[in-house]
């Protein structure tokens, strides 16, 4: 495999150029080539033992992104005007306990490791949740996967951004209410996922009023 030749001066422009988009170009559409580029760098994304507990639901059924707007407090303007809108789920208890069937099926069928790899490998996993991070709760364990989809949004929201595509993160949801609703309409079985966030992609209406703002690189940096 070729090595990566990116300029360092793209990516940071990228960067530059990504901000959270609160309204878009409605008349504009993401190309289905540019939205599978994108998720195809969640897919490639890593995860925590590279066991990927997330799932991605890419909302584009009117009615579907109308029952969102009243759970989704954040969302409404977005579901409106994105061209596309992803819902991130991540694995809850039952899919990531280091027992599970989804865990040996990924050590066995997708990794295919070898039998005393995968014992070795349920070790290490068990007891990095039990005793390195106190995943000991059915809370514990949903959050520590959110932190693994979220590692996937990043990516999904940089490689837009590379491509001139324009994104927005959104937490703004009663993620309850909003559970009842995927179960409910969308056929999610909320026992195994729950929902860490919402996307929204597409290309912005107006350049934003005021420039990237952040702290100097020398409060959030420390060499030693």
């Amino acid at each position: 495999m070729n090595t990566p030749n990116i300029a360092k001066t793209d990516i940071l422009n990228a960067f530059n150029f990504r901000h959270a988009t609160k309204e878009f170009d409605a008349t504009k559409k993401v190309s289905d080539e540019d939205m599978k580029f994108i998720l195809e760098t969640a897919h490639l994304s890593p995860s925590s033992f590279g066991f990927e507990p997330w799932h991605f639901i890419v909302v584009q059924d009117k009615e579907l992104r109308e029952l969102l707007k009243p759970v989704a407090w954040g969302a409404p303007l977005k579901l409106d005007t994105a061209s596309h809108f992803v819902l991130g789920l991540s694995m809850k208890a039952p899919m990531v306990k280091h027992d599970s069937e989804y865990i040996m099926h990924m050590m066995k069928d997708v990794k295919q490791l070898p039998q005393e790899v995968i014992e070795m490998y349920s070790t290490f996993y068990r007891e990095f949740q039990e005793r390195d991070f106190d995943l000991d709760t059915d809370k514990k364990l949903f959050d520590w996967s959110s932190k693994q989809t979220y590692i996937a949004l990043g990516n999904m929201m940089t490689a837009a951004a590379l491509i001139g595509i324009d994104s927005c993160p959104i937490e703004g949801f009663h993620q309850e209410k909003a559970e009842a609703l995927l179960k409910d309409k969308f056929g999610v079985d909320t026992d195994k996922y729950g929902l860490s966030f919402m996307t929204a992609f597409g290309y912005r209406k107006a350049d934003p009023e005021f420039g990237k703002s952040r702290r100097n690189f020398e409060d959030i940096v420390t060499f030693k």
